[in-house]
């Protein structure tokens, strides 16, 4: 079992005996590279580093440094903690997914002054040999997937299992860190497992549950892009739910590099 935060990491206070380093960067978390970057920036004793996690999931794994866990409290919430808390730069290094708080984060920056890097990792593209079919949304994949498969591989994560409740033909195996909770399809099978998964733990898989098709949200990353090849090495046909809108005019990085890189010039601006 994950350890729980101390409760001075938990609020982001600075160590008895300890003085405030200079910069203090908040991390909006929850994906491998707001790990890796507060891996990058915990060694440098000129930072002071807090990874904000969302707490969707039970055992998440903790990055070094501090780490909060639950909302702000909206916009004011967030705006309120940045500025109570001596913040000097945010990452917003959440999932691609995560629309509202990426939105918090852009609408919070100019009540602060504080200046907001959006971490996203690169969406997925399809390769020769791909069979994808691209949707908006969750709904736009259930009303379309009885039409291409029906024995599906969802792996679009627990919370929206609801909008495929309704798809009572269709045999669904969902792979998920917690167990699914609320309306789920009624025919249904739940791995629980933590990415990130091989090629050949894919290609297993698929063919062990004899899937037809796949059901993804274009999270780009390589911790889960193995089953993408399988699938195409299968011949499997892919329903690729698109990314939601990100703000506009907030600066971006494609990697953890260039986001040190941002913050490096940002410090010496």
């Amino acid at each position: 079992m994950s350890a729980e935060p101390r409760p001075e990491q938990a609020q982001g206070e600075p160590r008895p005996g300890h003085e405030v380093p200079p910069r203090h960067v908040l991390i909006l978390g929850g994906t491998t590279e707001a790990r890796q970057l507060a891996q990058a920036l915990a060694s440098d004793p000129s930072v002071r580093v807090t990874t904000s996690l969302a707490g969707r999931v039970t055992a998440p794994v903790l990055p070094p440094g501090g780490v909060r866990i639950g909302g702000f409290g909206g916009v004011a919430g967030l705006a309120e903690w940045i500025a109570g808390h001596d913040v000097t730069h945010v990452v917003d290094a959440t999932h691609p997914f995560a629309e509202r708080m990426s939105f918090h984060a852009s609408e919070a920056q100019p009540l602060t002054g504080v200046p907001l890097l959006a971490l996203r990792r690169p969406g997925w593209s399809p390769q020769p040999g791909d069979d994808w079919t691209f949707t908006d949304s969750l709904a736009g994949a259930a009303q379309l997937l009885p039409g291409v498969g029906s024995r599906a591989f969802l792996t679009t994560g627990r919370m929206g299992l609801h909008t495929f409740a309704h798809l009572t033909d269709t045999w669904f195996l969902v792979r998920s860190v917690d167990p699914p909770e609320g309306p789920v399809p009624p025919r249904l099978e739940t791995l629980l497992a933590r990415g990130p998964f091989t090629l050949d733990d894919e290609r297993e898989l698929m063919a062990r549950h004899r899937i037809d098709v796949l059901v993804t949200k274009d999270s780009g990353g390589c911790a889960t892009a193995p089953k993408l090849t399988a699938a195409r090495e299968a011949g499997l046909p892919v329903l690729v739910v698109r990314r939601p809108p990100v703000p506009q005019g907030v600066p971006e990085a494609d990697s953890v590099p260039a986001a040190l890189h941002w913050l490096g010039r940002a410090r010496a601006a």
